[in-house]
């Protein structure tokens, strides 16, 4: 049995990524990072991760959420956090708040972040989706309030930095054309920039292993399947509401072009290279066809 940092066992590793780098190199991947698995320590991993593909070739763009976060400073104003259909109620108090905690706090922290990592050669940049109109929306819901539906991606603004050797960082308020700010869901922002952006994957990096038969049960992770079975499944009782907007982005992301969809733990420290440079994964893959 090889030992914890036996030489061999560290070359293995290296020749099993090597396929994958050559297969992903060049290629956009999306990766959303929800509010519930953003911590210090798991920013840093997942900081080393993105400079690692970087560095390999990979165009990587971070999408955030901060739902949690967000949940946390109106309860500190006094606002009880309101959902319907596990999307934020949004009046113009709370989209403040919001425009606050994702593009003021969340955004500029990962940011740091990865540019901390990154040694002399600083390389990420925050971009909000009202930035140049790069998220154009219009009203989801006029129960929901300031919450919009993404209707255009400027994906050639983000190919742009991503050209001049950038990491495009990106907290989820975009504008409508009158520039009003709205809400946006992270999990259908992500799926937009991906599918505008012809990505190769997204990724949702969670505070779940991902779909699990079982929420009770990690054991019971289901690790592929494509989108009409991911769709027949959400709806059943036992995915709860905060995760429909998830995996609906998944089923619609790989339906419109999007080669891979990933839900992923996001807590576990360097999942995305485990999920993207190995053999065997972490979490679970949509795909539109059923070709494993």
């Amino acid at each position: 049995m090889a030992r914890p940092h036996d030489p061999s066992e560290t070359a293995h590793i290296l020749v099993e990524a090597l396929p994958y780098i050559r297969q992903w190199a060049g290629k956009s991947v999306v990766v959303k990072l929800g509010g519930a698995a953003i911590d210090r320590e798991s920013d840093l991993a997942l900081a080393q991760d993105v400079l690692l593909l970087r560095s390999v070739g990979v165009r990587c763009v971070l999408v955030h959420g901060g739902g949690p976060q967000v949940d946390t400073m109106l309860r500190r104003v006094g606002k009880e956090p309101e959902f319907r259909d596990g999307l934020r109620v949004t009046d113009a108090e709370t989209l403040e708040i919001v425009r606050m905690v994702l593009v003021g706090k969340i955004n500029r922290d990962l940011v740091a972040t990865i540019n901390s990592q990154a040694g002399e050669e600083p390389v990420a940049v925050g971009v909000s989706g009202e930035d140049a109109g790069l998220l154009t929306v219009t009203p989801a819901d006029s129960a929901l309030g300031f919450v919009g539906n993404v209707t255009g991606v400027r994906a050639e603004l983000l190919h742009r930095l991503l050209d001049d050797g950038l990491t495009p960082v990106v907290s989820t308020v975009g504008a409508n054309l009158e520039g009003q700010p709205y809400n946006v869901n992270a999990d259908e922002a992500a799926r937009a920039i991906a599918v505008a952006m012809h990505a190769e994957k997204i990724v949702y990096l969670t505070a779940v292993p991902g779909l699990l038969e079982d929420p009770k049960d990690e054991s019971t992770l289901i690790p592929r399947l494509t989108s009409t079975e991911l769709r027949g499944r959400i709806e059943h009782e036992s995915v709860g509401k905060g995760m429909i907007p998830k995996l609906k982005a998944c089923a619609d992301a790989v339906d419109q072009g999007v080669g891979f969809a990933h839900i992923i733990d996001g807590r576990v420290h360097h999942s995305l290279l485990i999920e993207l440079l190995t053999d065997h994964g972490v979490g679970t893959m949509v795909k539109r066809e059923a070709s494993w």
